[in-house]
C-alpha cells in the first residue's frame, strides 16, 4: 500500500472543486448511509434541480451552499484499497487567495482544476505560482466540465498546450493533464466511454499510484526545539519534532545558535526511553551537559544551516493592508518567533508572464521578492534544501493576523560579513561616569501639539539638574540626517528608524535623549521601542486638540493640507494613530509652558 497522500484541490471560482471531490468519495462509496442519505436529501432542495449535489460534501458553511463557492478549507480523510488519503478542498475566488495558500503549506501534490468551456485563466497562474511557492513538487490539471464542450479532444489538447507552456518556468517532479467531468462523473473512479481518445485512466488511480516521496538528498538532523522541560532539578529536556535525519543515544549533536556541544544522554517518545527517533517524531531529549537552549534554538547533527539576520525572501502577500519597506513584523520560523523589518522589495513578480516589475509597495495576493533583516539571530536555510526549515510567515504586530508566508531563497552575504565589537567602555559605564539613567524621552503628538516647545524647556531644566542631554527634533534632523527622505510612507517608517537608531546609540554614550516628532503610525513607535530598548523609552504623548492645533499654526500649514497643497500631512490627509499605553500624556490646551513642564518634570521622576 502507497504512503499516505496529503492533497489540495485548486482552480478558479465554480470551476468544480468540490463536486470533484465530492462525486470521488461518492462513487468509490467511501461515503456512511446517513451521509449519503442526508446529500440526496439536501440536493434536492439545492441549485442542481434535483441532482445530486456532490459539492455539499464539502461546501459545510452556509455562506458557501449560499453562494455556490467554497470559503473556508474543508480537509477530509478517505481510505481506498490501495491508499490512504487527506484532502484539503481550497476557494478559487481571489479574496480568499490566503484560505488557499494555507492548503497548498500542507499538501504533497495539488490537484488544479481548469474550466474546459474557459481554459486557462489568471487564477490558474496564481495558484500554479503559489504551488511552486509553497515546496509542491507535483501538479494535476483536471480539465473539467468536459461535457459541455461535447468532449471536443482538440480543445483538451489546446488547453494541455497552454499548461505546458505556463509551467515551463516550474521545477515540477510531475506534472499530469486529466479531463474529466465532475458532475457526470467522466474519468473520476471510472473510465469515461464519452472520451474513447484518451487512454490516460482515471484520477482515483492516478492519486493511488503516484509517488510522491521526497527525492531530497536531506542528510544529518535536525530538531527545531519547541520546550524546554524541567519538572526538577535533576532532568532538563528539550521538546520537539525532529524534521530532518534521525538522532540516536550518544550522538554528539551542536546547538544553534550558540554554537555548543553536546552528547545525547536519553530519548524519550512520550514518557517512555527509546534509543533513537527519526524524521516525524515527537521527542524529548536530554543532554549530558547544561548548553544555552530555549525555545526557538535548533539541535543539528552533520548538517549547514545558515545563522543569521538577514535574507532573501519570496513571499505572498496576503493582508488587506498594503506593504511597503520598513514595516515592523513578527517573523516565524520553525519555532521562533522574532521582529523583523522587510527591508526593502527587490521587485514583484507579474502572476499572467513571470515577468519581474519593479515597485516600492505590494498589494493583496501579490508576489514578491523582498531583503528580510531580523532583530535577533535566526536559524534556516534555503527552502529548496530543507522545506521545513526554509518557510516562514509574517505576523501584524498590531491585529495578530497572518500578513504573508514565504520561503528563503537564500542568506544576504553582509549578514556574514558583519560583526558586532563590544568596547571596554561599556554603556554602564559611561552612565556612571554621568551619574545618570539613559533614557530616550520620545514626544509624539500633532504639529502645532507643543512638541518642540516642550522638549525645549524640558532640556534646560535637565541641564540646569546638571544631566547630560541631546535634543533631537523633526525638522533638524530632516534639514540634515533625513535630508534625502520626502513624506510617503516608506520615508517616513525610514524617518523614524534612523532616528531610533541614533537615539540608541546616544543613550549608549550614557546620554538622556529628547525627541519631538510627530510620529504618527503606532507600529513605527513600537518599531522605535524595540530599537532602544523597552527599559530605555519614555513615550509622551501631547494629546492638544487638531482644533486648537490649528489655532497655533502660524506657519498655515494646515490651511495649506486642507487645500490640498501638502499630501500625506498628519491629521488631515494622512492618519495620526494616538498613543494606546502612553507613560505620560498630557494636553496643552489652556495650560501655560511653565504649568506643562513642571507637569512632566514630575511624571519622569518615576521612570528616571
Amino acid at each position: 500500500m502507497q504512503s499516505l497522500l496529503k492533497f489540495i484541490t485548486c482552480g478558479s471560482v465554480d470551476d468544480g472543486k468540490s463536486t470533484l471531490i465530492g462525486h470521488m468519495l461518492y462513487d468509490a462509496k467511501l461515503l456512511f448511509a446517513d451521509q449519503e442519505r442526508a446529500l440526496e436529501l439536501d440536493s434536492k432542495v439545492g441549485s442542481t434541480g434535483g441532482e445530486i449535489d456532490y459539492s455539499l460534501l464539502l461546501d459545510g458553511l452556509m455562506a458557501e451552499r449560499e453562494q455556490g463557492i467554497t470559503i473556508d478549507v474543508a480537509y477530509r480523510y478517505f481510505t481506498t484499497e490501495n491508499r490512504s488519503f487527506i484532502v484539503a478542498d481550497t476557494p478559487g475566488h481571489e479574496e480568499y487567495t490566503r484560505n488557499m495558500a494555507v492548503g497548498a503549506s500542507f499538501a504533497d501534490l495539488a490537484v488544479i482544476l481548469v474550466d474546459a468551456s474557459k481554459g486557462v485563466l489568471i487564477q490558474t497562474k496564481r495558484h500554479t505560482r503559489i504551488c511552486n511557492l509553497m515546496g509542491i513538487k507535483h501538479v494535476v490539471y483536471a480539465i473539467n466540465k468536459m461535457d459541455l464542450i461535447d468532449y471536443d479532444k482538440i480543445a483538451f489538447e489546446n488547453i494541455k498546450r497552454d499548461i505546458k507552456k505556463m509551467t515551463i518556468e516550474y521545477d515540477f517532479e510531475s506534472l499530469f493533464t486529466i479531463p474529466v467531468s465532475a458532475t457526470v462523473g467522466d474519468n473520476i473512479t471510472i473510465e469515461s466511454k464519452r472520451m474513447s481518445w484518451y487512454r490516460g485512466g482515471t484520477l482515483l488511480n492516478y492519486l493511488e499510484n503516484i509517488d510522491v516521496s521526497d527525492k531530497m538528498d536531506e542528510t544529518g538532523f535536525v530538531l527545531p526545539v519547541q520546550r524546554v522541560c524541567r519538572p526538577n532539578h535533576t532532568f532538563r529536556g528539550f521538546q520537539g519534532q525532529v524534521e530532518v535525519g534521525a538522532i540516536k543515544v550518544g550522538d554528539e549533536i551542536i546547538t544553534l545558535p550558540s554554537g555548543e556541544n553536546a552528547k545525547v544522554k536519553s530519548i524519550l517518545k512520550t514518557n517512555k526511553e527509546v534509543v533513537g527517533a527519526q524524521k516525524g517524531q515527537a521527542v524529548t531529549i536530554q543532554l549530558d551537559r547544561e548548553v544555552d537552549v530555549s525555545r526557538g534554538c535548533m539541535l543539528c547533527k552533520d548538517v549547514n544551516l545558515n545563522v543569521g539576520k538577514m535574507f532573501t525572501a519570496k513571499l505572498l502577500w496576503m493582508d488587506d493592508t498594503k506593504l511597503v519597506a520598513g514595516k515592523n513584523y513578527f517573523l516565524k520560523i520553525g519555532t521562533k518567533l522574532v521582529p523583523a523589518i522587510v527591508m526593502n522589495i527587490k521587485y514583484k513578480i507579474d502572476v499572467n508572464e513571470g515577468n519581474h516589475v519593479q515597485t516600492d509597495r505590494l498589494y493583496k495576493n501579490e508576489i514578491a521578492v523582498c531583503d528580510i533583516s531580523c532583530s535577533d539571530k535566526i536559524v534556516f536555510d534555503e527552502f529548496k534544501h530543507h522545506k521545513e526549515l526554509g518557510g516562514f510567515i509574517l505576523i501584524d504586530r498590531i491585529t495578530n493576523m497572518t500578513s504573508a508566508c514565504g520561503v528563503v531563497e537564500h542568506s544576504l552575504r553582509r549578514d556574514d560579513n558583519l560583526t558586532w565589537h563590544n568596547m571596554d567602555v561599556t554603556r554602564e559605564l559611561r552612565a556612571n561616569q554621568k551619574g545618570q539613567s539613559p533614557k530616550t524621552i520620545w514626544l509624539t503628538g500633532l504639529s502645532g501639539a507643543g512638541k518642540s516647545t516642550l522638549v525645549n524647556e524640558l532640556e534646560k531644566k535637565l541641564f540646569a539638574a546638571g544631566k547630560h542631554t541631546m535634543v533631537l527634533d523633526g525638522d533638524n534632523i530632516r534639514m540634515g540626517l533625513n535630508k534625502n527622505l520626502g513624506f510617503k510612507e516608506q520615508d517616513r517608517i525610514e524617518n523614524i528608524r534612523r532616528i531610533a537608531e541614533v537615539s540608541k546609540l546616544m543613550n549608549d554614550a550614557g546620554l538622556i535623549v529628547l525627541t519631538s516628532f510627530i510620529s504618527p503610525f503606532r507600529l513605527d513607535r513600537r518599531s522605535a521601542k524595540d530599537i532602544i530598548g523597552h527599559d530605555n523609552f519614555i513615550e509622551v504623548y501631547v494629546s492638544t486638540p487638531i482644533e486648537e492645533c490649528e489655532k497655533r499654526d502660524v506657519k498655515g500649514l494646515y490651511k495649506k493640507a486642507r487645500n490640498g497643497e501638502i499630501p500625506n500631512f498628519s491629521g488631515i490627509s494622512s492618519p495620526y494613530e494616538p498613543p494606546l499605553e502612553a507613560q505620560i500624556e498630557i494636553d496643552t490646551t489652556g495650560k501655560s509652558l511653565e504649568e506643562s513642564v513642571d507637569y512632566i518634570m514630575g511624571e519622569l521622576e518615576k521612570y528616571m
